[in-house]
């Protein structure tokens, strides 16, 4: 699977990706959590989408888009600070120059490709690995997120645990927790699945 990045679409088909990137949170964070988002014409998004965020995508050998998040500055308006900030033990984050919110994360299981023998699929390895050399190449170490346990324990089990900045609460439907990733040239490697392709290039040396 390739890794792509797209802040302001250039062409038709980056225009194209995005909205598939839209159905595709649609159909996973609507139709299959359940969760109360605002979804018009088959796509989801919210104000945050707004901000000119960095979206990476997962595209597989078709040109399907198979997963997506969002990336916004942690020091801008954020997910965490601005929706969630119960999740946070104080109501505010210490966040900084080198750290990066990562939202909206999904992946669409469903597809054969990737399954392999795994537990976790090759198209969830492949938004984690993006994820982690986005944020080396564009200088960021540290990566804040919300989510809920069960993704918490998918995180643990592909050996990028997150720190936990408070204790989970229930959220609508999800019980959600506020923590921090570490970006990291050992983390990239660890991650990355065999097939992973992205035009990104870690600089020599950059480590977390």
């Amino acid at each position: 699977m390739q890794v792509v990045t797209i802040s302001k679409p250039q062409d038709i088909h980056e225009a194209a990706l995005l909205k598939s990137h839209h159905q595709l949170r649609a159909r996973v964070f609507s139709d299959r959590l359940g969760w109360d988002v605002d979804v018009s014409d088959g796509c989801e998004s919210d104000n945050f989408d707004a901000l000119q965020p960095t979206y990476v995508l997962a595209i597989d050998i078709i040109g399907r888009v198979v997963g997506c998040a969002r990336l916004l500055p942690a020091l801008g308006p954020t997910m965490l600070v601005d929706v969630f900030p119960s999740l946070l033990p104080t109501g505010h984050l210490v966040a900084h120059s080198a750290m990066i919110e990562s939202s909206r994360f999904c992946v669409d299981t469903s597809l054969d490709e990737g399954r392999g023998d795994g537990s976790v699929h090759e198209a969830t390895l492949t938004m984690f690995a993006g994820i982690v050399e986005w944020s080396l190449v564009n200088g960021f170490t540290n990566i804040v997120t919300v989510t809920d346990l069960r993704f918490e324990r998918i995180l643990s089990r592909v050996g990028w645990p997150l720190m936990r900045l408070g204790e989970p609460k229930k959220i609508g439907v999800t019980m959600a927790v506020a923590g921090t990733l570490p970006a990291s040239s050992e983390i990239f490697q660890k991650l990355r699945p065999a097939n992973y392709r992205s035009k990104f290039t870690i600089p020599l040396g950059k480590v977390a």
